[in-house]
């Protein structure tokens, strides 16, 4: 598991800043006078604060953007980074704010002097942009932080603080899943970690093998018969309402090769990645757990490995879903697909929910369409594509509505089956999302999302270090909030 940042609240005190050891943060506005506690900051540093404001370099910082003096006169801190904030605060000041703080986090303590600053946003960003993750290394090393928080009234800022860290906690879960080697987090400790879930309220199945079998669920386990790790679907229930659910499936390939379609040898290693669907899935489901949510959801995430082996599906092969329908084989790298189709269908025939939501790192094709800033987004309710796509706005994850339309059917059209598993490289992620649109039953709501560019980056994103994003959780647990939940 990654280092996991503290966060405390204390009483603004100009005393516990100038003692304090580690790092000192203050807000300032350039056309305003400085807040009363950075003025006797500032006096003890013989106004290096006050040319720091009034500097060029300050006045072109964006809101939430700061800079940073170090081993500062008058203080035990190693450095003070100072933040313009604005007098009218704003959602997305107080995010950058947060990364600016979370970006310079180090394994010193940090005091951060918020008064009455609004602290949800601006914890959540920075316990998310600190995130490191060093499970894998030989070495030990110390914790992160913790932070303190300065307020005006620390009682009244505990539930904000709570949310927040419950939040981080989910969204670093599913950054552990997703950076974790195949090698350790296989089908098997992937579902020994979701049982340990049970113990925050959620309710948990594991379907193995022979369940699957008796299920009718072809098309995921051939995706795995080539594999020395069992398939598996788990099942995560949270009741925090009455009534039908919010179903959100995850694909969960824990690690993809390509199988008898073998994917190039370079770059092979972050197919790791493969799972991320079911990571969402599985950290926005914590999140729902811990934060006590007053909605029915359950996350469905199918677990396999796609390997090649004498044992492994063929490229022409024809296997039956759950549904029934007879898919034939083109490319066994398109295997995310076969894998929801049979959790899709189970999701609806089993549970009969009120909407249904998937995510996949299915297509390479949607990197080629919205590159690594944008999950793709395909729904059959614009209602509910809607409320999403607010959803990810209002929490700065990036999402663009792609297109579903029945004329890409004829791509995905079989000789000899009811339906291929891929359409070709044209369109590839719509048709991809076609194929998935044929396992969800007329009248359902359903938004597919794509999220094969924004699960894992090469380089530093907004909200996280180089590697996995954990995008996703914080904008399908806001349209549960706004669609969802009750009272």
């Amino acid at each position: 598991m990654s280092a996991q940042l503290t966060v405390e609240t204390c009483e603004i005190s100009i005393d516990a800043i100038l003692k304090h050891a580690g790092r000192v943060v203050l807000f300032a506005e350039t056309d305003a006078p400085l807040p009363r506690i950075t003025r006797q900051v500032d006096k003890a540093m013989r106004g290096a604060l006050v040319r720091a404001v009034s500097s060029d370099a300050f006045d072109k910082l964006k809101p939430g953007e700061g800079v940073s003096l170090a081993f500062p006169t008058g203080l035990a801190a190693d450095a003070v980074q100072i933040i313009r904030m604005p007098k009218r605060v704003t959602q997305d000041a107080l995010r950058r704010a947060g990364l600016t703080i979370g970006k310079a986090q180090g394994r010193e303590p940090t005091l951060i002097c918020a008064n009455t600053l609004p602290l949800g946003e601006m914890m959540r960003a920075a316990l998310l942009r600190a995130y490191q993750y060093e499970a894998q290394k030989s070495a030990p090393k110390p914790e992160f932080g913790p932070y303190t928080v300065m307020v005006k009234s620390p009682e009244a800022a505990a539930t904000q603080l709570q949310d927040a860290t419950a939040m981080a906690r989910a969204v670093h879960l599913t950054r552990d899943l997703v950076n974790a080697p195949a090698n350790v987090l296989t089908t098997t400790t992937f579902a020994e970690q979701i049982e340990e879930l049970a113990a925050s309220g959620l309710k948990i199945e594991i379907l193995d093998e022979p369940d699957l079998e008796a299920l009718g669920m072809r098309a995921l386990l051939a995706v795995g018969q080539g594999s020395d790790s069992p398939s598996k679907v788990a099942i995560l229930h949270w009741q925090g309402a009455d009534g039908p659910p919010l179903a959100v499936v995850g694909k969960g390939v824990m690690f993809d090769t390509g199988g008898i379609s073998l994917k190039p040898g370079a770059g092979m290693e972050d197919m790791t990645m493969d799972m991320g669907g079911a990571a969402v899935t599985v950290g926005l489901m914590q999140a729902l757990a811990e934060r006590k949510a007053k909605a029915h959801v359950v996350g469905l995430v199918g677990l396999v490995e796609n390997m090649p082996d004498a044992r492994a599906q063929r490229p022409g092969d024809v296997v039956k879903s759950m549904k029934g329908d007879m898919i034939e084989v083109i490319n066994t790298d398109a295997e995310g697909r076969m894998v929801l189709a049979d959790v899709l269908w189970y999701a609806q025939d089993r549970l009969k929910p009120a909407a249904v939501i998937d995510l996949a790192t299915l297509t390479g094709a949607i990197i080629i369409a919205l590159g690594h800033e944008k999950a793709g987004v395909f729904s059959n309710d614009d209602a509910l594509c809607a409320a999403f796509l607010k959803a990810a706005g209002d929490v700065g994850e990036g999402a663009w509505r792609m297109p579903l339309d029945p004329a890409y059917d004829a791509q995905i059209k079989s000789r000899i089956a009811d339906i291929k598993n891929t359409g070709g490289r044209p369109a590839g992620s719509i048709t991809a999302a076609q194929f998935l649109q044929c396992f969800i039953k007329p009248g359902m709501p359903w938004m597919h999302l794509d999220i094969a560019g924004v699960a894992l980056t090469k380089s530093d994103s907004a909200h996280a270090p180089k590697g996995a994003s954990g995008w996703g959780v914080l904008a399908l647990d806001a349209l549960i909030r706004a669609r969802f939940e009750q009272g």
